[in-house]
């Protein structure tokens, strides 16, 4: 998607250890207005897919998520990186490491809010080793939900979670796709 490639090229800042800094428009301060075009550009890709709900992770998604589940007409699910004293009862886990923070989390959703009933897009700001997605997925294989696909902003595509989980079947589109980055050179987009 050209808006947001223009954006990153423009705001984003490269650091090293193939970190990208988007966090003045996209998981920090939030461009809503940005956030509009790219759920509109998510609902465009999956429109007639049955979508009933978006499933996405604490925290960083929730922005982009959010829109999009307004865009879709439908709820939005997020899975908790932690359970909190106002879980009470049964509920889906899957263990996950974050690449950005280079720690695992149990994340978890409340059983009552997936079910074999939902097709689910799952919506993130970055796909980068896949673990996110990959969790996800699980929750939802968990549920008995039917996973329609992913939406992701931005695809480090140089980074191996992409080409697997799309190798597992899972339909992944990435808004932008990045081939290469460095502090030197810059971002090349696929």
């Amino acid at each position: 998607m050209q808006l947001l490639e223009e954006r990153i090229r423009r705001d984003g800042i490269v650091k090293d250890g193939d970190v990208l800094k988007v966090d003045s428009f996209l998981n920090h301060q939030m461009d809503i207005q940005l956030f509009e075009e790219l759920a509109r550009e998510f609902e465009r890709l999956y429109h007639g897919c049955g979508v009933n709900k978006i499933l996405t992770i604490e925290a960083s998604g929730i922005g982009v998520a959010s829109i999009t589940a307004q865009v879709f007409g439908c709820p939005l699910v997020f899975a908790k990186k932690s359970k909190t004293r106002n879980i009470v009862g049964n509920v889906y886990s899957s263990k996950v490491h974050s690449f950005t923070h280079d720690q695992d989390y149990n994340i978890i959703v409340y059983q009552n809010f997936l079910g074999p009933e939902d097709r689910l897009l799952l919506i993130d700001d970055f796909l980068a080793n896949g673990e996110a997605l990959t969790g996800l997925v699980d929750l939802a294989a968990q549920a008995g939900a039917t996973v329609v696909g992913a939406g992701i902003c931005i695809e480090k595509a140089f980074q191996p979670g992409g080409d697997k989980l799309r190798s597992q079947g899972l339909r992944i589109e990435s808004l932008a796709r990045i081939k290469s980055m460095s502090v030197e050179n810059g971002i090349e987009f696929c």
